[in-house]
């Protein structure tokens, strides 16, 4: 893809790509290597890596996710496609494997940081990133502190590939939406809760997180026909009637289109997403994280009140 200037996070646009950075632990198996700087620390670790950087690695969590997502260039009529950049706490030398593995699928990956040791996030606005996938904790929750979107890739299961459409799932309240309705479950009850709802429904709730990933996502719908679109998307929330008719305005007021609404009402998230066929999907309960990721690849996104407690 053409080298343009990184766009702003946050406003896709027809002349801007979809930005995805994602860590090398995310992207590809290295749990071996990894086992080697827990125990016995940076050095053996970059040892290692150097005497096996002509050793191929095997996908991770993310690959084939990352792979439907560069997919998505091959016809680019009408968007400006997408970008996947590697933000990486392994060093340029230590990171030499990596590429060699990239360079090996055929991964059209050629931005990337290599930070030694240190958090990456801090590249995402000089990228023009709007998501990062991590498996290091603590790097997400700075990036979500500092304003983008991300989540915390879980070991999980991955569904076979049965189709080339990229599909991605996304839970409402603290994602896409703020958790403002969540304070009020978390601080009064259901009860209070619903009533709430009620009450504002005609008030659109205030941005999450994600909302800039699912615009962009909307961007590249927006150039297919609905019937022919190589990504579907979908709302699983556990919220049920009367509280779905906010999320639904909220929506239509945001100009989003979201292909398929589950509304459980609590009700396991899991086999739902499993049916859906998720690529991914994004949650910031860890109980609906538990549930998803023995069904799909599952992404947590340690943000709102629901995470102030494991904090």
């Amino acid at each position: 893809m053409s080298q343009s200037s990184p766009p702003t996070p946050g406003q896709p646009g027809k002349s801007q790509p979809f930005v995805v950075a994602i860590s090398s632990r995310a992207l590809f198996d290295l749990d071996d290597s990894h086992q080697i700087f827990e125990t016995e620390g940076l050095e053996s670790y970059a040892d290692y890596q150097v005497q096996h950087e002509n050793d191929l690695l095997k996908p991770g969590i993310a690959f084939p996710l990352v792979k439907k997502l560069l997919a998505l260039n091959e016809n680019q009529t009408g968007h400006a496609g997408v970008e996947v950049i590697l933000l990486s706490r392994n060093s340029a030398d230590t990171g030499l494997r990596i590429f060699n593995t990239i360079e090996h699928y055929g991964l059209d990956i050629v931005r990337a940081a290599f930070t030694n040791g240190v958090s990456p996030h801090n590249y995402m606005h000089p990228f023009g990133a709007h998501l990062f996938l991590s498996a290091h904790g603590d790097d997400v929750r700075a990036a979500l502190d500092a304003g983008h979107a991300a989540a915390t890739l879980m070991p999980s299961a991955t569904r076979q590939d049965t189709t080339a459409q990229l599909r991605i799932a996304f839970d409402g309240d603290a994602v896409l939406f703020s958790d403002e309705a969540e304070q009020i479950y978390q601080r009064d009850g259901l009860s209070a809760f619903a009533d709430a709802e009620k009450t504002a429904a005609a008030k659109p709730l205030a941005a999450g997180p994600f909302k800039p990933v699912l615009q962009a996502i909307h961007q590249i719908q927006s150039a297919y026909p609905i019937e022919e679109n190589p990504i579907r998307t979908a709302l699983v929330t556990a919220r049920s009637a009367p509280a779905h008719k906010r999320v639904i305005l909220t929506l239509r007021e945001w100009g989003i289109r979201i292909d398929e609404s589950l509304f459980l009402g609590g009700r396991s998230k899991g086999e739902f997403l499993r049916a859906f066929g998720a690529d991914i999907f994004f949650d910031d309960q860890r109980v609906h994280v538990e549930s998803s990721r023995e069904h799909v690849a599952t992404g947590h996104v340690p943000h709102g009140v629901a995470n102030q407690e494991a904090d």
